[in-house]
């Protein structure tokens, strides 16, 4: 493929945003004739009913830009298959809630297809000067590493504006770091042309959101991140790991701090709760809105220190990266995020008596 100018970037962007943003509204209208509507109880922070098919416009946009600027191969192939199998299941699960064990079904299956049906395999990794060759156990690790990916997204998506803001940021540092580095093919296609379409929905779901992405967005979005680190970093062995894992560190903290909490509780893994990350920052009286900047900014200093890293010097970007996660940390300890705190006071004072 001939070198990306910055014309075809911007109407890579432009095209799936404009036409996102258009369809949303009819989109909103399918979900509320359909019955795909977002119930509220007291787990949840929206107070009326709201649809929430709202992945399948950033999915037309995904396909439509795709259509234009697309390459045809055997792995976009299994793309759209996998991604097809994803939006399904969301749709599915949007209308009527499906078990988790029953989605997990379709995540597996669209990662089984990506995998051995497109070859997209994380064979190994390098970092630090270690070197670590997975052989036959890269179809699992893959896997894992596809549905890890899905499922952040989907538990991070707690808010107006929330996971389709990390994901745009997400898009955007890949392609300005794909841009510097001059690199062509299809995974920089593919981060464009999901730019422009997150964008689009983010007109009419950032607070006060109009419509939700649903399972059908989030699934949709992880697995497509999932595939761009896959694909477009597989040749820089330590920036395919280290700089999506540092972009996505919100929804990969919470995800990590959901499942040890969990378990502490003796609850399933898939029990829904909130003490989330974001539930966190709203019990300190920060509004949606403000909860929503605060984790933008949070993603956004993570990703200034991913190009920084990259592009500019490593000493720089590892510091900055210390300074974030001690940030973070502190966070963690200082809320209920892993163990509430009121019940450790208890606990302890139980033992006193």
């Amino acid at each position: 493929m001939k070198d990306i100018n910055i014309t075809t970037i911007l109407l890579m962007i432009f095209i799936p945003f404009v036409f996102v943003t258009a369809i949303i509204p009819i989109v909103k209208k399918i979900a509320e004739h359909v019955g795909a509507l977002d119930i509220p109880d007291k787990r949840k922070v929206h107070n009326k009913p709201m649809p929430r098919l709202g992945g399948l416009g950033i999915y037309a946009g995904f396909l439509l830009g795709y259509i234009i600027f697309g390459i045809h191969t055997t792995i976009m192939n299994s793309i759209l298959i996998g991604s097809f199998v994803l939006i399904i299941t969301g749709i599915i699960d949007d209308i009527k809630p499906l078990k988790a064990s029953h989605k997990l079904v379709g995540q597996i299956l669209a990662a089984l297809i990506v995998v051995f049906y497109g070859g997209l395999l994380l064979k190994d990794v390098s970092f630090f000067g270690i070197y670590i060759n997975f052989g036959i156990w890269a179809y699992p690790i893959t896997i894992l590493f596809i549905l890890g990916c899905i499922n952040c997204l989907n538990l991070i998506d707690g808010l107006d504006g929330l996971a389709g803001g990390i994901s745009s940021i997400f898009f955007l540092t890949i392609g300005i770091i794909a841009y510097c580095q001059g690199r062509t093919g299809l995974s920089v296609i593919l981060t464009f042309i999901m730019f422009g379409s997150t964008l689009g929905f983010l007109v009419h779901n950032f607070n006060p959101a109009k419509i939700f992405m649903g399972d059908s967005g989030s699934m949709f979005l992880g697995f497509i991140i999932a595939v761009i680190t896959l694909l477009g970093f597989k040749s820089i062995i330590t920036s395919s790991i280290i700089i999506p894992l540092c972009i996505l560190i919100v929804p990969i903290l919470d995800t990590i701090c959901a499942i040890i909490r969990r378990k502490l509780k003796g609850e399933s893994i898939g029990t829904p709760d909130k003490s989330h990350f974001h539930h966190q920052l709203l019990r300190k009286n920060c509004s949606v809105k403000t909860t929503v900047l605060i984790i933008y900014l949070i993603t956004a200093l993570f990703s200034a220190a991913s190009i920084i890293w990259l592009l500019v010097d490593h000493q720089i970007g590892y510091t900055i990266y210390g300074i974030l996660m001690i940030a973070l940390m502190i966070f963690v300890f200082k809320t209920d995020i892993l163990f509430s705190k009121k019940a450790r006071c208890e606990k302890k004072n139980g033992k006193n008596k």
